[in-house]
């Protein structure tokens, strides 16, 4: 069975990433406007410009997934192990967000395939071609099934990637990040209805953004993040390229314009954690809003669309925005309960017994943890 061992690592004593927890709240904000907008719960022109690109923090979390499973891979751990873990974290929030979304399509009188059903409990719908499959049940959770197709691919992944010089880490990084962009390109040469699918959701399309974040985790953790590559500098970048992102054509709009500073954004971040510097998304408040998002993420878009069909057409402008506000609170507060009663129940009972520690020190140079999740 294939052993997963670690890089070295400047400095070997930082364990935990928590400013990237705090950022995926963020990212999770980012998609739920998005989403308000998707179901017509509010369409202004402020909230157009704000959120119209949001939903590329589902790019966020694929290169943010890459970097956390790199940077927490344990000595000597398992293919097998490595695969219950994630069974544990990801499982019992889908199954449960699932198992709602399917009731409340039944009660809506709704008829749901049975194929659909299984390919979406299983994480298999992002695989076929077919939105009423990809997006069925519970929309959101497409970005699921590319994540287990990620999580299958890591152990040999990680073997890769792990070999490589620290000389050889840009010149890939750069090499992984340009296929983003030649990704709409060769969609080109597929019929038009496909081309959507084959580059937002087809995993395949997506793997380059997680291979990203495994080697931005390396080049962190072997002290080659430049100093240029400050948290502002890159928040200013990635600003821009959100907001600009949009002007670009159709295909290159949804992932390949902002996946560069997304990509920069990661490793800055997780770069000034290692430095040991403050910084606000280590706070409390940020932390559980990070923690809660994967919760937030799958039940959002739930709350949405029930709210959007309760309040009818032809909404005044400040009942619009009541509504959100309403359905954010809600979807926060249905997240927390999901966590605390799903989601680290659910670890705890599913997830593989700790690796006795090793005492000699030597023998592990890499010791990496996160409570970013991935």
């Amino acid at each position: 069975m294939l052993s997963i061992t670690v890089a070295r690592v400047t400095p070997p004593t930082v364990t935990r990433l928590e400013s990237l927890t705090g950022l995926r709240a963020i990212a999770a904000a980012a998609v739920f406007g998005f989403h308000a907008l998707a179901v017509g719960l509010v369409d202004t022109p402020v909230a157009q410009w704000l959120f119209r690109q949001g939903a590329t923090g589902v790019s966020f979390f694929f290169l943010l997934s890459g970097f956390v499973l790199a940077w927490s891979t344990r000595p000597g751990d398992t293919m097998r192990r490595f695969w219950q873990r994630r069974l544990a974290k990801v499982w019992p929030n889908h199954a449960a967000a699932w198992a709602v979304a399917l009731a409340g399509l039944v009660a809506a009188g709704t008829t749901v395939g049975v194929g659909t059903a299984l390919a979406t409990l299983l994480l298999l719908q992002a695989w076929v071609p077919d939105e009423g499959v990809y997006f069925g049940v519970n929309t959101v959770a497409w970005s699921l099934s590319c994540e287990a197709f990620f999580y299958a691919l890591f152990p040999a992944l990680w073997a890769l990637a792990r070999r490589l010089p620290e000389r050889a880490l840009w010149p890939t990084l750069a090499g992984v990040l340009a296929l983003v962009w030649i990704v709409p390109a060769a969609a080109l040469t597929i019929p038009a209805d496909l081309r959507y699918w084959a580059i937002w959701v087809l995993p395949a399309a997506r793997l380059p953004e997680f291979v990203a974040g495994i080697l931005l985790a390396r080049l962190v953790a072997a002290g080659r993040w430049p100093r240029w590559a400050s948290v502002g500098r890159v928040a200013v970048l990635v600003v821009a390229a959100y907001l600009a992102s949009w002007w670009l054509p159709e295909l290159w709009r949804l992932v390949a314009g902002t996946v560069v500073p997304l990509a920069l954004l990661v490793a800055a971040v997780a770069a000034r954690d290692v430095q040991g510097r403050r910084s606000w998304l280590r706070s409390r408040p940020a932390v559980v809003a990070g923690e809660w998002s994967y919760a937030f993420y799958l039940l959002h878009l739930l709350v949405l669309s029930v709210l959007v069909k309760a309040v009818g057409d032809n909404r005044p402008l400040l009942v619009e925005l009541a509504v959100v506000l309403v359905a954010l609170a809600v979807a926060v507060a249905a997240s927390g309960a999901m966590y605390r009663l799903v989601e680290v129940p659910g670890m705890r009972l599913l997830r593989p017994r700790p690796i006795a520690p090793i005492p000699d020190s030597t023998a592990r140079p890499g010791v990496l943890s996160s409570r970013s999740g991935g």
